[in-house]
């Protein structure tokens, strides 16, 4: 972490964990066999791309605004889906916000994300994403995911995300190097992705 090797304690089940005191926009890794520092598979920020370190992120620091929001019903929703990089000429997420109006006065009341995880490069379909909880560096991070969620909300517009869980992207993929979760059993149309059939099936991670 910045510069700090701490070793991880192997726990049951095959995880291994420490406890450090991070704050956020510390960059921090996972070295594995004395190799090359690499992305954490956790990561909920890169804002360097899939192939750079990953940074702390401090979601509860948000000031939320969106206290009367109170949600919609599924069988209420009128539903748009975009694509963040082309849907604005900035191709961003806080670039959606000032297009909020507009897809009110089509009668719109929730918005459909195409993928904004974390992909190579700077723009894309997102459906070979590979940091599942890392909102798209190109697109503003997480930071400005948060600040159209709360623009949306207080406009009376839900939000949804389009999801890929069944393959990770070929490229900046490194969770293979953390354990055995990859096979080519199962093709996807994606990197080969290992869905584990049993609950008591532990990773193996490099001893």
């Amino acid at each position: 972490m910045e510069g700090r090797r701490l070793p991880l304690e192997r726990k049951p089940e095959g995880w291994w964990s420490s406890t450090v005191i991070a704050r956020p926009g510390q960059v921090h890794g996972f070295v594995l066999d004395g190799a090359e520092p690499l992305p954490d598979p956790r990561s909920r920020w890169q804002p360097h791309g899939v192939h750079g370190l990953s940074w702390v992120d401090a979601p509860a620091a948000y000031g939320w605004s969106d206290a009367d929001w109170r949600g919609l019903g599924l069988s209420e929703a009128v539903i748009y889906e975009l694509h963040t990089g082309t849907f604005t000429e900035a191709g961003t997420l806080e670039g959606i916000i000032e297009k909020l109006p507009h897809l009110l006065g089509l009668g719109v009341n929730c918005l459909e994300l195409m993928p904004v995880v974390e992909f190579a490069g700077e723009r894309g379909w997102g459906y070979d994403g590979v940091d599942l909880y890392a909102p798209h560096h190109a697109y503003g991070g997480p930071e400005a995911l948060r600040r159209l969620v709360d623009a949306c909300h207080q406009h009376g517009l839900a939000v949804v995300l389009d999801v890929v869980y069944n393959h990770l992207g070929p490229e900046g993929n490194y969770l293979g190097r953390y354990g055995t979760y990859f096979t080519s059993r199962h093709q996807t149309g994606g990197a080969r992705f290992r869905h584990r059939q049993r609950a008591d099936m532990a990773p193996r991670l490099p001893r």
